[in-house]
């Protein structure tokens, strides 16, 4: 089932399937939408309710929508509008990449609004976690960072030319993924979804990445890691050993919120529930079981 959300002069595309358990999903970026996580993350909707939206200037979500306006606080904002449409008390929240940030920004706001989160495959909380990340990205992309960083320069990605930006993205995400197969699929999706998005809306999402970057990594002060010691809310982490973003990262993340619990999956990269959707299925069930999540819905 398809809605939008009024947000001011815009509004937030949302679709949501399955039924059970609540949980609302943060997709990454954050210059992307919800699509390049279908169909295999919908293969949950037997055991939970999930609630996808693009976040206010991306995908669908990008009509009267100003990048300047964008902010942190604008879309912690957004999601408490999308918790409130669904009229739900306190929904589980899963973000994937940079959607795990924006989860917990809004939990350390609004810690009663959140029963539980699942952050799988978490982008860095902090810039000496983002050091870590930028030293172990580079070792692993190697010769292939001097082709990424042309592209980047060229006219072509400059203009937010479709295929030139998906030529990007399979350098940029080559090393996030264990199996060919899967690297493959991703990059299929992830080049339809920039060609229906056009070269207007992918400089929109870009421009909104800029600011959202500002307001976060380029802080030399940001982190969250001392802040999380205050949360209370059940959480799961999930990582692959194979990502591009150490499991370190997503450690730190679980040893500074008290109710964290990490599970590293063998043989995954970035997008675990492309890659693994078995374990994370696993681990997904297992968590809300062991925490009661389930018996209270």
């Amino acid at each position: 089932m398809e809605s939008r959300i009024p947000v001011g002069a815009a509004s937030l595309y949302a679709r949501e399937i399955g039924r059970g358990q609540p949980v609302i999903v943060l997709h990454g970026g954050p210059d992307f939408d919800h699509g390049y996580l279908l169909p295999d993350l919908d293969r949950l909707q037997d055991a939970v309710r999930l609630i996808y939206y693009d976040q206010r200037g991306r995908g669908k979500s990008a009509e009267n929508v100003r990048a300047d306006d964008v902010t942190l606080a604008s879309d912690v904002a957004d999601l408490d509008k999308v918790r409130q449409h669904f009229h739900l008390d306190a929904p589980v929240l899963l973000g994937h990449s940079w959607g795990a940030v924006l989860a917990l920004e809004y939990a350390l706001r609004h810690p009663t609004r959140v029963s539980h989160m699942i952050l799988m495959n978490p982008a860095p909380v902090s810039s000496a976690d983002l050091k870590i990340l930028r030293k172990f990205y580079l070792a692993k992309l190697g010769a292939e960072m001097d082709r990424q960083l042309a592209i980047v320069a060229s006219p072509g990605y400059k203009a937010g030319d479709p295929e030139t930006v998906a030529a990007r993205y399979r350098i940029h995400f080559k090393a996030a993924l264990k199996r060919p197969a899967d690297y493959e699929k991703l990059m299929a999706t992830m080049k339809a979804g920039l060609v229906s998005q056009g070269s207007a809306g992918i400089l929109k999402a870009r421009a909104v990445e800029d600011r959202l970057m500002r307001d976060t990594w380029e802080l030399e002060s940001y982190d969250l890691k001392p802040k999380l010691r205050g949360l209370s809310i059940p959480t799961l982490v999930i990582a692959g050993d194979s990502d591009f973003i150490p499991v370190e990262v997503a450690d730190n993340i679980a040893r500074a919120i008290p109710k964290a619990q990490l599970v590293t999956i063998r043989d995954c990269g970035h997008f675990a529930y492309l890659e693994c959707g078995g374990d994370v299925r696993k681990a997904f069930s297992d968590f809300l079981r062991s925490t009661g999540a389930q018996r209270r819905h």
